[in-house]
């Protein structure tokens, strides 16, 4: 849970790492809102109980830029920067777990869509956040890259079939890198490493993409 005496730790650590836009999951507050907090702002989209939810963190000089936020649901949250030529939508999600039913997975997507959907054609969207979902080593189309961790699983699967109709890339998926930058998830005995968070983007900005790299894997 992300209390709010962890805010100002969150944000010494975005300023060491250089992290201007940080996307949140498992924030586990209620409703909805935005928090200004020394120049910088989290924007968070909760339910109705401490579940689930998501988050954005912006810096300073970015806060500066945004044009607003969306809290579709207590699993997707939109922020619009101001960009040139064109705006960018950021679109922060927390996926079902794999333990969740099907039904719970379908809302999810039904909910991205939704966050999709708001975002003007030629506008840039990010989609980022933890999917629960492991689209394994190997490139696949033009859509999955070389550089995956381990097998892909049926929640992969959905995700590259929801990205491919969407015309989106696994962005993580297209840059190499040693193993311990490319895992976000840890077991309980430390045993198993998984990669469950990605960052899509539209295949049309794809250039635009420098790197994507892990900068706290396993970071709580």
């Amino acid at each position: 849970m992300l209390q709010k005496g962890k805010l100002e730790n969150i944000k010494k650590e975005m300023e060491r790492t250089g992290t201007n836009i940080l996307g949140l999951s498992e924030v586990r507050w209620r409703g909805a809102g935005k928090i200004p907090s020394d120049g910088s702002t989290l924007m968070y989209s909760g339910g109705e109980s401490s579940e689930r939810g998501v988050g954005i963190l912006v810096d300073p000089k970015h806060t500066k830029t945004m044009k607003g936020y969306w809290a579709v649901s207590d699993r997707v949250l939109i922020t619009k920067f101001k960009g040139y030529p064109m705006d960018i939508n950021i679109i922060q999600v927390y996926a079902p777990t794999s333990k969740r039913p099907e039904e719970e997975v379908d809302k999810f997507y039904d909910d991205l869509e939704k966050a999709k959907s708001q975002c003007k054609s030629q506008e840039v969207k990010i989609i980022q956040g933890d999917f629960n979902a492991k689209m394994g080593k190997g490139r696949r189309d033009d859509i999955i890259g070389e550089y995956g961790l381990g097998e892909r699983n049926e929640r992969g699967d959905r995700l590259f079939e929801w990205a491919k109709m969407n015309e989106m890339i696994i962005g993580n998926t297209w840059f190499e890198h040693h193993p311990r930058r490319l895992w976000t998830w840890l077991s309980n005995d430390d045993e198993t490493k998984n990669q469950i968070d990605y960052i899509l983007i539209d295949k049309r900005f794809r250039n635009g993409m420098i790197n994507i790299k892990t900068l706290l894997p396993g970071a709580d």
